[in-house]
């Protein structure tokens, strides 16, 4: 999930992997960890575990998506941070191209994917379903946000389904948890970040592009073990509120904002710089995901929340 701060410690310096040996490649990674990490102790173990397997020449023999895969397996079997990864593109990365993060290729992704939204529906019984792919951040996809939530304004009920949704901005989860609540004075979490040793809150947004999902009316969130990180903020702030009721599979357990840094043409370090604190929990879903109210196979899941929102707005109709 990419941190709502753009800046990077380091100057762009983007090599061919062929001007870099594996073990170069590796150390490169390293120093943006131990740099960057959220728990600078955690930093050090990782470093001194995965350079010991560098010396005993464990990455020479493979590269490309497999020579990331392995450093990956490696680096989360120290730390079981599954935001801490080697990833591997098929293109090569412009050698001007900036050093921001990752935070223009995925606003260039958000574009293509229509801010995140993949489907807008009414289904039987005026029951709404909302699609979410990604998380947009919210200056910029807060009207595509608010153009969803006005379709669904008038349903009895509301479906969110994130089963496929792999992450995205802070400050959009914020958003989209924002619509769910009467006012803009509810404390949801907050997220500690790292470089500047500071806590930033998070409340529910004052003003919004679209009504207000009225109280009284049953919310329930589609999950699966593909929903990730900024998935896994909205489904886990809506259960610990009380505002919603979760239905599916157990998470994958990804709670800590990342940077991209790039490391050759090819291969980018996402490293965790900050970590989110519900308002309710004190805590997050960091390695234990978010663990469903109702629990179903994904497949099965809309179809439950589907039956379980006819009966409740039809019990509280009678």
């Amino acid at each position: 999930m990419p941190s709502d701060a753009t800046t990077s410690t380091f100057p762009a310096n983007i090599a061919t992997d062929a001007q870099m040996t594996p073990a170069q490649i590796v150390s490169a990674a390293l120093e943006r960890i131990v740099a960057g990490y959220v728990f600078p102790q955690r930093a050090v173990e990782i470093d001194a575990a995965i350079r010991n397997r560098i010396d005993a020449g464990e990455y020479d023999e493979v590269s490309g998506a497999a020579f990331c895969e392995r450093v990956t397996a490696h680096l989360q079997e120290v730390c079981g941070d599954k935001h801490l990864r080697l990833l591997w593109q098929d293109e090569p990365r412009a050698p001007e191209a900036p050093d921001d993060d990752g935070r223009a290729d995925f606003l260039a992704l958000m574009r293509a994917e229509n801010q995140g939204i993949r489907r807008v529906e009414q289904l039987d019984g005026n029951i709404g379903l909302l699609e979410i792919r990604r998380i947009a951040d919210a200056a910029i996809g807060g009207r595509a946000i608010g153009a969803a939530m006005e379709l669904v304004a008038h349903t009895r009920a509301l479906i969110l389904d994130l089963r496929e949704c792999r992450g995205g901005y802070p400050s959009g989860a914020n958003l989209w948890s924002s619509f769910f609540f009467p006012d803009d004075e509810v404390h949801l979490n907050d997220i500690y970040e790292r470089s500047t040793d500071s806590t930033r809150q998070y409340w529910t947004v004052a003003h919004l592009p679209a009504p207000r999902y009225p109280e009284d009316r049953p919310v329930y969130v589609l999950t699966s073990e593909v929903t990730f990180s900024g998935g896994e903020d909205v489904a886990y702030t809506l259960q610990a509120h009380g505002r919603a009721t979760v239905v599916g599979e157990t998470t994958r357990g990804g709670a800590h904002p990342t940077a991209r840094h790039p490391v050759t043409a090819h291969i980018t370090v996402t490293v965790p710089t900050a970590r989110s604190i519900n308002a309710v929990t004190g805590t997050n879903w960091e390695g234990v995901g978010v663990i469903p109210d109702l629990a179903a196979p994904a497949g099965q899941a809309l179809e439950a929340a589907h039956r379980k929102a006819l009966e409740e707005t039809e019990s509280r109709e009678a």
